[in-house]
This record gives structure tokens, C-alpha cells and sequence, in this order.
């Protein structure tokens, strides 16, 4: 017998869902890196990681469109790649892994800015267990329905549009540089400003356009796939890049560039207290609450059930791979436990690195992927080349700015890469001795 999964995601919620996985800490932690690298640019550098985000996004879409399944990233890889056990595990554990990353971080940043304002503000336990709390409610709540998660979604997401919406206006009401003072910082700092600088600053700021590939692991729950997929996807990336541009920009006007850069990922917060008082603060926290929340919420989503695909496969314990009701609550729980892990250890920074350059890796294999298929995708060739020298200049270029910056954690981050390889390896190997056993039965 045949069970008819019910169809409960429109465009509305697949939208809140690309919207929530995107905005989520990101403009709120990248304001400071890119004004101190680029000045005055940094709106239209940030407004730049959006086209990155585009044609990346181009290649997920056509995959989607064509494969169907929940599994996304990795299920697109493995079908394209299909007598590759390496591949196949390789990609889904640093995919999920990625994922295990931001959920912590975004969390993490939650309950940085939901304690800021009491005396325990600063400490780091209460910190911690703030962010891991906030992590088994949104779990809970994915295990609770699809459809209660989904309306979660769209409440948070659009609520969260709105005060980003009023903070900005607030912002260049506020603004004590008019544009034509502006427009004379943009041509001064475009003459001393290399374009590899614009350019590593768009690099860096691709994770905070990453999440939009949440929409395709909701394709056995959504309506009308071929035409809400790249709906949903393409409308939330031009929303996206219009508010952040338009966020960014107010903030240059409104904020000193000094105070931007010196209060880093508390400058919008810090910013919007100094010209608006407590009111403005308050917002500024609000909002940031609201984006880690839907960002937790929509990431739990989908890459749960990108998780239980790749266990249904062999590559990660069995278990993971059960599911009631059609939700893979065991995957949901899994990823809820590692994230929360990570945070209580620590070193979400680095792990946070880890998963900017892991999406940009990905999102680079997902074009090759595309490429290889582009006549059974329709994709167009120019496009996908374009997406595919884009995207490997966006990996070398983020790598480039940690060796410069940060070499410490670079070599973290190969560690990282080192134990997750070893874990890919094993299953892998473990897959290839079993596969003769499947044939035979």
C-alpha cells in the first residue's frame, strides 16, 4: 500500500523557510568585517555575495527541478555520481556537518543578544545553556508537525522583515551623513580599495546567504514543486540582497565607521542605541532574536531530512534514518545533540568558518554536478561555466583571507576537514564491501 504524503507547504511557507535558513545571524555579524575592508563599498560588496548566492542557487534549482528529492546537495551529487561510494559520503557528511555548524552558531548568537541587556549577560555558562535550550524548542517543534513548524516559520520570518524594515528606516532617518557626503566616502574609498578586497568580502559574506537549499529538502511535503522551487528560491535571494544592501547602507550613514568596525558583531545593536536609545537597541535585539530563531527553525527543517536520506543510504548510522509520520524526528534529535555539543565545547568561530567555506566547496561541486547533466537539466552552458569559475574563485578567495588573516584557523579547519574525511572514508568503505551483498540478494 501506497501512503499519500499531504501537501502542506505553499510558496508562502517555502519562501519563510529560504528567508528564515538566510537571515539568520549573518547581517548582523558581517557589518564590521566588511566596513573595516572596504569602507563605504560594503553595501554593494555584501549586495555582490547575492549574485554569488544566484549562481549557486541556478544549479540547485535545475537539480532540483529534475532529481525531486529531499535530499538535496547530497542526493543530487550521488545520483549524478552514481557508482562513486566516495563521493556520496564524502559530500553528505561535510554538508551535514555545515549545517551542525550554523545551527550552533546561530544559536549561540540568540542567546548572546536574548541575555544581553541582564547582569548575567557576560556569562558564558548561562550563555551556553540559554543556546542549547533554544536548540531542543525548535527541535521539539519540528518534531511537533510539519505544519506547526511551518507556521512557526511564517509568523517569525515576517515579523523579522518588518523590524529589519523599521531599523533601517529609523537608521537613515537618523542618518548624520547625507548622500551627497556619501557619495564622496564611495568615490574616495572605490580609488584606495583593491577589487580583491570587494571581492574576498563577497566571499565572505555567501554564508550569510546560505540556507536558500532548505526549500528542495521540503520537496516531499511542498505544492507544485516545478513552479514553487525556484519561486521560492529566487525571490527569497533578490529579497535577501535588497535587505541586507539596504541595512548596510542605512548603518554606514547612521553609524561612524570606527564604531562599526570596533563593536563588530554588536555594531547595529551598539549603533541604533547610541542615535535611537534603548528603544532602538531593543529593536535591534528583537530582530536579531527573531533572525536566529527562524534560521534555527528552517535549518532543523530541511537538514534533518537531508540527514535521514543520506542514513536511508548507508553513509551514517541507520537509526538516524527513522521517521514518523513522514518527519525524521531521530535526524532532528541527532542534529539538536552535536549542535549542542559544539556549542559547550566551544569555538563556534572557527566551526563558523568551517561551514562559509564548506557551502561555498558544496555549492561549487553542486555546479560540476549540474554541468555534467546540463542537457537532461536544460541548464544553459554559459551560465553553469560562469557559476562554476564564480564559485571556485568565491572558495580560493575565502581561503586566501583566512591564511592572511588567521592561519591558526585555517589549520583548524583542515583538522576539521581531516577527521570528517576519515568518518566519509570509513562508511564509504564500508558501503563498497557491502554493495556485492545487496547484489546478491
Amino acid at each position: 500500500m501506497t501512503i499519500k504524503m499531504t501537501k502542506n507547504l505553499g510558496f508562502k511557507e517555502l519562501l519563510a523557510i529560504a528567508l528564515g535558513g538566510m537571515i539568520g545571524g549573518g547581517i548582523f555579524t558581517i557589518l564590521g568585517i566588511s566596513v573595516s575592508m572596504v569602507g563605504a563599498l560594503a553595501p554593494f560588496a555584501i549586495a555582490l555575495g547575492g549574485v554569488v548566492a544566484w549562481f549557486a542557487a541556478y544549479s540547485y534549482v535545475k537539480l532540483g527541478l529534475y532529481y525531486k528529492d529531499e535530499g538535496a546537495t547530497y542526493a543530487f551529487f550521488k545520483r549524478t555520481y552514481p557508482h562513486s561510494h566516495l563521493a556520496a559520503s564524502f559530500i553528505g557528511w561535510y554538508t551535514i556537518f555545515g549545517y551542525i555548524s550554523t545551527l550552533a552558531l546561530y544559536a549561540y548568537t540568540f542567546s548572546s543578544y536574548g541575555i544581553s541587556d541582564f547582569s548575567f549577560g557576560n556569562n558564558e555558562v548561562i550563555r551556553k545553556l540559554v543556546a542549547i535550550s533554544v536548540i531542543w524548542l525548535f527541535a521539539l517543534i519540528n518534531i511537533w508537525s510539519v505544519k506547526g513548524m511551518g507556521r512557526v516559520e511564517d509568523i517569525m520570518v515576517y515579523v523579522k522583515l518588518f523590524i529589519l524594515f523599521v531599523i533601517s528606516v529609523a537608521l537613515i532617518y537618523f542618518a548624520k551623513t547625507d548622500l551627497p557626503t556619501f557619495g564622496k566616502m564611495l568615490l574616495k574609498d572605490a580609488a584606495a580599495t583593491p577589487l580583491m578586497s570587494i571581492l574576498i568580502v563577497s566571499s565572505v559574506t555567501f554564508v550569510a546567504y546560505e540556507g536558500f537549499q532548505l526549500v528542495i529538502n521540503a520537496v516531499n511535503e511542498m505544492e507544485n514543486p516545478d513552479k514553487n522551487i525556484p519561486r521560492a528560491i529566487f525571490s527569497a535571494i533578490i529579497l535577501v540582497a535588497l535587505i541586507y544592501f539596504i541595512i548596510a547602507l542605512s548603518a554606514v550613514l547612521a553609524i561612524p565607521a570606527e564604531d562599526l568596525i570596533k563593536n563588530k558583531e554588536y555594531a547595529l545593536a551598539a549603533g541604533a542605541s547610541d542615535i535611537m536609545g534603548s528603544l532602538g537597541g531593543n529593536l535591534v535585539v528583537l530582530g536579531a532574536i527573531l533572525a536566529t530563531s527562524s534560521a534555527i527553525n528552517g535549518t532543523l527543517f530541511g537538514s534533518s531530512r537531508q540527514m535521514a536520506r543520506i542514513a536511508d543510504d548507508g553513509y551514517l548510522p541507520p537509526i538516524i534514518s527513522q521517521r514518523k509520520q513522514g518527519i525524521p524526528k531521530t535526524a532532528i534529535m541527532t542534529m539538536a545533540g552535536i549542535a549542542s555539543l559544539l556549542i559547550a565545547v566551544g569555538g563556534l568561530r572557527l566551526i563558523l568558518e568551517f561551514g562559509s567555506i564548506t557551502f561555498l566547496l558544496v555549492s561549487l561541486l553542486m555546479a560540476i554536478a549540474n554541468f555534467k547533466i546540463r542537457d537532461k537539466t536544460h541548464s544553459s552552458t554559459p551560465i553553469t561555466i560562469v557559476s562554476i569559475a564564480g564559485l571556485l574563485l568565491g572558495t580560493s578567495l575565502i581561503l586566501y583571507y583566512e591564511y592572511q588573516s588567521n592561519p591558526e584557523q585555517l589549520l583548524f579547519i583542515i583538522i576539521l576537514y581531516g577527521i570528517l574525511s576519515l568518518g566519509a572514508w570509513g562508511y564509504a568503505k564500508m558501503q563498497h564491501r557491502l554493495q556485492p551483498l545487496k547484489q546478491h540478494k
